[in-house]
């Protein structure tokens, strides 16, 4: 079952929102449609997201992040659509219920840190587990806990002045990990902080997910940010313009909207030896130097320009799926030159019937 699921989803602000679906349903464009008096922020959306999976939502400002976010929480309500939250449709619970999912499933955490000057860095990360009514001594240490995963062990007695930006950032986090939900939503998390320490919270993020394996909604309008902790992406503007994971997108993007958005990401970072490799076809690979398949393609220069023969990719099992050379690599460089889809690999290893690729 999906952690979270969406179908069909629109919200239009505004007086006649329904109506304005309905031109919208038609084919009438959104900026048509915004020209009347109304504001459609969310458009037609219809997708899943399995649980463990980090699920960028990317896209400007204007483009429904926002909005999207605060109705996956049942803080705003669809014009029509259904959203299910493991299974279970929003629409359908009462005001109490939905308060009550929000403890029990969801976690946010904001773009501007929202922490009690008043109160200490324990008290902050525990005051969540006060409103569930945990008692003291189980929410202190569900807390501590909690800051000891994001790194803040012996600031726990500090005060929210005390701290850095990426400090408090850290903060809201635990926060979040305290109340032990299933599902965490956050919205442009990162944004307020400065690139290094942008950096720093994007790692400690990723490491957390490898030990806790949480279902993740990050709002972001950084496309190199998406492309570094997603899973998948989805870039909107209003409607979905493209869904995919990041090699997918930035090797195929679906429109000229999206390769705008990619035309400035460095490639070499994102791209793995997996995406860009080529079939080894009839070639001898036992002499191969080999190289993992999630290996960032930055750092396959090196290695292809010092050897004569190709890279060989391999599997977790080490089993061989492709290989890498100097012209694959140029190839990816640009979408406009990359392979089509299932060209290159399936996952599954290529045999000796393939016929060789020039180096």
């Amino acid at each position: 079952m999906p952690a979270i699921e969406v179908e069909s989803l629109y919200k239009v602000f505004g007086k006649g929102a329904r109506g304005a679906v309905a031109q919208l349903k038609a084919g009438v464009p959104r900026e048509e449609v915004n020209a009347r008096n109304v504001t459609a922020a969310v458009i037609d959306h219809t997708w899943a997201i399995e649980p463990g999976e980090i699920f960028v939502v990317m896209g400007l400002s204007g483009s429904g992040k926002s909005t999207l976010i605060r109705m996956l929480n049942g803080l705003i309500r669809p014009t029509t659509g259904t959203i299910r939250i493991g299974g279970v449709e929003l629409g359908a619970l009462s005001h109490r219920e939905i308060r009550r999912l929000r403890r029990e499933k969801i976690s946010m955490v904001f773009q501007h840190f929202a922490l009690l000057p008043h109160r200490t860095v324990v008290e902050n990360v525990a005051f969540g587990l006060e409103i569930k009514g945990l008692k003291k001594t189980e929410r202190l240490e569900r807390a501590r806990e909690a800051v000891e995963l994001v790194g803040l062990g012996g600031h726990e007695d500090k005060l929210p002045a005390q701290l850095s930006g990426g400090m408090k950032q850290r903060v809201g986090l635990a926060r979040a990990l305290a109340a032990d939900t299933e599902i965490l939503l956050m919205d442009e998390a990162f944004s307020a902080l400065d690139p290094l320490i942008r950096q720093e919270m994007q790692d400690q993020l990723l490491d957390l997910q490898g030990k806790l394996g949480k279902t993740i909604v990050f709002i972001t309008h950084d496309l190199n940010e998406a492309m570094r902790i997603g899973d998948r992406i989805a870039i909107c503007d209003g409607q979905v313009k493209q869904l995919g994971t990041a090699e997918e997108i930035l090797m195929h993007p679906a429109d000229d909207y999206v390769a705008e958005f990619t035309a400035d990401v460095d490639r070499t970072r994102v791209l793995t030896a997996e995406a860009v490799m080529e079939p080894f076809g009839s070639m001898d690979t036992g002499e191969l130097t080999t190289v993992e398949s999630d290996v960032p393609v930055n750092e396959l220069y090196e290695p292809v320009l010092n050897s004569d023969a190709p890279l060989l990719v391999v599997d977790d099992n080490a089993d061989p799926l492709g290989v890498v050379t100097t012209r694959s690599i140029i190839k990816s460089l640009s979408p406009e030159t990359a392979p089509e889809p299932g060209s290159v690999t399936d996952g599954a290893a290529r045999g000796p019937e393939q016929e060789a690729q020039p180096a």
